[in-house]
């Protein structure tokens, strides 16, 4: 055992690493550890880095503007607390702010959700929801009617007519007459079984009223009160029983409030819910909580559409038979393997496969044409493999493939699926992966679909003008981690540039579309917002400065984006590289330790030029340069923004071409940045802890220490929506999850290990961490690992103090084993 710990280096701290119980929260032995840095010339200390963020500043959120163009409104963080508050910004003409921004207090929660109303044809009137309830609000004067008020709770307002708006109160549709002043139900939506036809009765059921005269005359009583309910009905209300056995998926009310499109799926589709205790509870008993079940263990989506129509109470059926691709089976291969390795009988596919709507969209995949003449549906496979884009026409009931996408490995579900109709209510607008990037298309009709945007950038956030000549769209055209406003003609042409702020930025079409609120931040500054005339030249208005003096204060230095050769493919790996600011490690062979920090989700990009969702992190990174090290930190293949091949290049391979760029990482950093190659340390969190352990179980000869936090260990154990898109899912695929899962390659640890883990995540199960434990306790691995637990945290922290704990076992692990 000597021998083999000395070949790893461990035998300087034998004692630290054999007296660690896994599984307890003992810390590190740091006796002979110094202790994390406390105060620099600028005041930077570990404790600050993660305490509560508010001493950084609070950046605005959630900008939009006055429906009069007048106005920026934005949310921030409330000072000590987790809730927002709402800031008002007055404009002058010039798109100059009048004044510091305003702090809004709870008095202005109705006029704030009132700029967010959805107009009538002329733009003099808009309604809204707020608070269950719904509003009118004059465009011109400002006032503010009530339209309902009680106890029921309506939502999605909008103008159906000159003077009736539609609204939803749960599955009931209403109409109301702005002149009369009146609401109308005109339809219900219900899973219960027809009792008019239900024959369902159990026999105790059919023998109350033929045994007991009583039962007998109130059922009577009940159908004649119904009737005559019916006969005097004037609102031509329909009720609609769609069955007890089925659940309201999609739901999409047509502008004019004549149509619905409802998707239904089956009850108890879901798998066997796991189970988390929480053991810090307020009455001191455990708390056993159900959380999600686990991938593949859930019964197929298979959502039925239903076209009804309100005027006539005709309900028809979107048949989805013809979709092409539908009763192909891309996964039938792997099924037959599966079924050998497994042990299980193979079963060719007999019927058309499942089928579901986008849901991650406000209007759940179904988008109208203002007319209400026709319907755009976005429909995936269950398997990933498909995505149509249907139309439906209200008058020729029927359904049309307007664009199909398949993708060997799996489509995009996460983002880029924004789509919907211009103003002539005849040409579809939509993102598509289909040549590599996300890229902007426009059909009409029975022509082929025209691309408005090319080249190897990605575009995202579009927004159409109400005239419908231009889309305008957010994109990293010049730069991968750069991203701009742009807009293009919808007829195609030239793409004009809008913003050159390099960073990234966001933005908000104001109302007259003149101007856009812009959202801009850079590495080392945080999100602030700017007004820029549109097609004027010129620097835009700065608006807000909300990062704080003490933050100022801090000199902070700027990662480099650079772009990493890659010994694997032919494109570089971009990455934020940040320097040592001093020799203080460097060792006697005149080299310096390094770290390597590995974002989480895999899909999202971190090696941008804003600022990152990571702030502590780069905080924690500026603070290790400080004390002499190199930071790397590398949006390895998986990440966002590169490209559809960039981002499945880990299709039934999780961890393989991610671990490759590390390495090849690693690699750059001993040949261009004077680092130790015997010094590199690798940490990170979720899908970062992930990759950590597949660092340190595969490739232990190139980094020395890591730390995984929140870690998924074993891919069976994640959850369906993620997973089986990459992995497909175990009973399929079951040498997908075992190529990708440390938990299969945890033998390889001989590198000291810190696992820390959340005891009431929710999203990576702390068993996880607890399962690999008792992995590695099995094989041995004692002198290797230890582990730090968080009773109250989830997957992301919440408590200071558990952030302070947790970077302080990091930066301490980093100083034993990479000094």
């Amino acid at each position: 055992m000597k021998d083999r710990l000395k070949q790893s280096g461990l035998t300087r701290s034998l004692k630290t690493w054999v007296a660690i119980v896994p599984l307890c929260v003992s810390s590190l032995s740091l006796a002979d550890t110094p202790p994390p840095p406390s105060v620099t010339n600028d005041q930077l200390t570990l404790k600050r880095v993660m305490s509560d963020p508010d001493w950084m500043g609070r950046s605005p959120e959630a900008s939009f503007w006055s429906l009069d163009n007048s106005s920026v409104y934005y949310s921030q963080k409330a000072l000590g607390h987790s809730h927002q508050e709402y800031s008002l910004i007055k404009l002058s003409s010039a798109g100059e702010a009048q004044g510091k921004p305003q702090l809004l207090d709870e008095s202005a929660a109705l006029t704030i959700a009132a700029q967010k109303a959805s107009l009538n044809s002329s733009k003099s009137q808009g309604v809204f929801e707020f608070e269950g309830d719904i509003y009118l609000i004059n465009i011109d004067t400002g006032n503010i009617e009530a339209l309902t008020a009680d106890e029921e709770r309506q939502s999605k307002p909008r103008f159906s007519a000159s003077d009736r708006i539609s609204f939803l109160q749960g599955y009931k549709v209403f109409h109301y007459d702005l002149n009369r002043r009146l609401g109308t139900q005109v339809a219900e939506f219900k899973t219960e079984n027809d009792p008019e036809t239900d024959t369902g009765k159990s026999y105790l059921e059919q023998s109350q009223p033929r045994l007991l005269k009583y039962i007998e005359k109130t059922e009577a009583e009940k159908k004649f009160q119904q009737k005559r309910r019916e006969a005097n009905n004037t609102s031509a209300n329909k009720t609609w029983f769609l069955g007890a056995d089925k659940r309201i998926r999609t739901f999409r009310l047509s502008p004019d409030g004549g149509w619905v499109i409802l998707g239904l799926v089956d009850n108890g589709l879901e798998g066997k819910s796991d189970h988390m205790p929480e053991f810090v509870t307020s009455d001191g008993y455990v708390n056993d909580r159900k959380v999600r079940p686990l991938v593949g263990s859930s019964k197929p989506t298979n959502e039925t559409f239903y076209a009804f129509d309100l005027l006539t109470q005709e309900k028809h059926e979107i048949d989805l038979a013809k979709l092409p691709g539908i009763n192909d089976d891309p996964l039938e291969d792997l099924k037959r393997n599966a079924a050998k390795k497994i042990g299980y009988k193979f079963k060719a596919l007999d019927k058309p496969r499942s089928v579901y709507a986008y849901n991650w969209m406000v209007n759940g995949g179904v988008e109208w044409t203002s007319d209400s003449k026709k319907a755009a549906i976005l429909l995936f496979s269950y398997d990933n493999k498909d995505r149509w884009l249907v139309g439906f026409d209200v008058n020729k009931k029927s359904l049309k493939t307007l664009d199909w996408m398949s993708d060997e490995a799996w489509i995009n579900d996460w983002t880029f699926n924004q789509f919907g109709w211009l103003p002539d209510n005849q040409t579809l607008y939509f993102l598509s992966e289909k040549d590599g990037y996300s890229h902007l298309y426009v059909k009409k009709g029975r022509k082929r679909a025209t691309q408005l945007t090319e080249g190897d950038y990605e575009v995202s956030d579009v927004t159409i003008s109400d005239d419908g000549k231009f889309a305008y769209f957010k994109a990293n055209k010049k730069h991968p981690g750069i991203y701009e406003i742009y807009r293009v003609s919808t007829k195609g042409g030239k793409v004009e540039a809008l913003t050159n702020l390099n960073g990234v930025n966001d933005y908000v079409l104001s109302p007259d579309e003149t101007s856009l609120l812009i959202t801009h931040s850079t590495t080392t500054k945080m999100p602030e917002l700017f007004v820029k005339k549109v097609g004027v030249e010129g620097a835009p208005q700065k608006l807000t400065d909300t990062m704080s003096n003490a933050f100022k204060s801090v000199s902070w230095q700027a990662p480099q984006i650079v772009a990493i050769p890659s010994r694997h493919i032919d494109r570089p790996i971009y990455s934020r590289f940040y320097k040592a600011q001093n020799n203080s490690k460097v060792g006697d062979n005149g080299k310096k330790p390094a770290v390597i920090f590995v974002h989480g989700a895999g899909y999202l990009q971190n090696s941008h030029q804003g600022w990152s969702g990571y702030f502590r992190e780069y905080m924690f990174h500026n603070l290790l340069t400080r004390q002499g090290y190199v930071v790397l930190d590398m949006d390895y293949r998986a990440s966002k923004g590169y490209g559809r091949d960039w981002r499945t290049a880990i299709y039934r391979q999780m961890g393989t071409p991610e671990l490759e760029d590390l390495v090849d990482g690693a690699d750059w950093l001993s040949k261009n940045a004077g680092v130790d190659p015997e010094r590199i340390g690798v940490y990170g969190g979720s899908y970062g802890g992930f990759m950590t352990f597949m660092a340190l179980f595969k490739e232990p000869d190139v980094f020395a220490a890591g730390a995984a936090l929140r870690p998924v260990t074993d891919w069976a154990h994640y959850n369906h929506g993620y997973t089986s898109n990459i992995l497909n899912t175990p009973e399929v695929d079951p040498e997908a999850y075992e190529r990708s899962s440390p938990i299969e390659f945890a033998e390889g640890l001989r590198k000291p290990l810190l696992i820390a883990h959340g005891m009431v995540d929710d999203n990576v199960f702390f068993k996880d961490s607890v399962r690999l434990v008792q992995r590695l306790i099995e094989l041995e691995k004692t002198p290797y690992f230890e582990t730090a637990i968080y009773p109250v945290e989830p997957h992301g922290f919440k408590q200071p103090s558990s952030w302070l704990d947790e970077y302080t076992r990091i930066y301490q692990l980093f100083e034993r084993y990479l000094n």
